[in-house]
């Protein structure tokens, strides 16, 4: 069963189920982090489990002359890899993100085409960042600008059709699509209406769930989900949550996600500025609090982003579900 069949298996049972996101290690590291934090929260029967992707960046080395060499590197590679193992130990949905940026058409057909191998039938389709060296996103040369051309690809793929055309012989591979929307607006949006649109046109080209950026007030979530039906978009919208875990987090988490954070939450923040662990206990009651309520309005899922630490998100596993 893969995601969009869980959801809708989920959204007619009238339930609510728990997922997260990993990343993968950093470049010579093992699985040991990653199954540590996967057996802590496998209790809680995760629908599924997202692996995030993550494009080159910009390594400078000196060379003995004195000049300078620059390569491309990514720190964090393995998305594959990662996913199919962890299907195969746990045998829970695995969800492979996969990009645009740094890759051409026919990288992302040779990624799909191993996923497909290893069984691997589920995929969130993202535009992904710009690169270190870049001040605005720019696509590879051969590949794709924008996330709903990467959505039409995968859609075309599991048609039959390729980057050079239609296979005549094909088992016609069955990704479940997924693609990210913004409560608060895509940073690179001009507006949220222009936001909306695109949106749609992701589920227009074959996406078939939307997961959110993360956001700290509900009221956003549910204004988006009000104005994405409106819109016409009718795929199931699984909401994101991160719960705040250091003082850092207040500015670093609006700068690099585009998300607001209400000013109670700032408030009660920063009057412990001194005081880590109650940082940590503020930011897991806030999330525990969004859960409640989001749970209480019917959402299929419930998206977790651990980034790299899984006991918060376990003690707000063991309250909600």
């Amino acid at each position: 069963m893969n995601v969009t069949e869980l959801l809708h298996d989920t959204l007619k049972q009238g339930t609510t189920r728990f997922a997260f996101e990993l990343l993968p290690p950093l470049k010579g590291d093992g699985m040991g982090g990653i199954f540590a934090a996967i057996d802590r929260l496998a209790e809680f029967d995760p629908a599924y489990i997202n692996v995030t992707f993550h494009r080159e960046g910009i390594k400078q080395t000196e060379r003995p002359d004195g000049s300078v060499e620059w390569h491309v590197v990514r720190r964090r590679p393995g998305t594959v890899g990662i996913s199919a193992a962890i299907r195969q130990r746990y045998g829970i949905e695995t969800v492979p993100h996969l990009i645009c940026g740094g890759l051409s058409k026919y990288d992302i057909e040779d990624a799909l085409i191993d996923m497909d191998f290893l069984g691997l039938h589920n995929v969130l389709a993202l535009r992904g960042d710009k690169s270190q060296n870049e001040r605005f996103f720019v696509p590879h040369p051969q590949g794709h600008a924008h996330a709903v051309d990467l959505v039409r690809q995968i859609a075309a793929m599991n048609r039959g059709e390729f980057v050079d055309g239609e296979v005549e012989v094909c088992h016609h591979s069955k990704f479940s699509i997924g693609v990210a929307g913004y409560p608060e607006t895509h940073a690179d949006a001009p507006d949220a209406a222009s936001d909306l649109r695109r949106l749609k046109e992701k589920t227009d080209a074959g996406a078939e769930y939307i997961v959110t950026q993360l956001f700290y007030d509900n009221a956003c979530f549910f204004d988006f989900v009000r104005r994405c039906r409106e819109a016409g978009i009718t795929v199931p919208i699984i909401p994101g949550i991160k719960p705040i875990s250091t003082l850092r987090q207040l500015t670093l988490l609006p700068e690099t996600f585009g998300c607001s954070i209400p000013d109670d939450l700032k408030r009660e923040i920063l009057a412990h500025s001194d005081d880590k662990a109650a940082i940590r206990r503020i930011g897991t009651e806030w999330a525990i609090a969004q859960s409640r309520q989001l749970k209480a309005a019917g959402v299929p899922v419930l998206h977790y982003y651990p980034m790299g630490k899984a006991e918060n998100i376990i003690e707000i596993a063991k309250t909600i579900f």
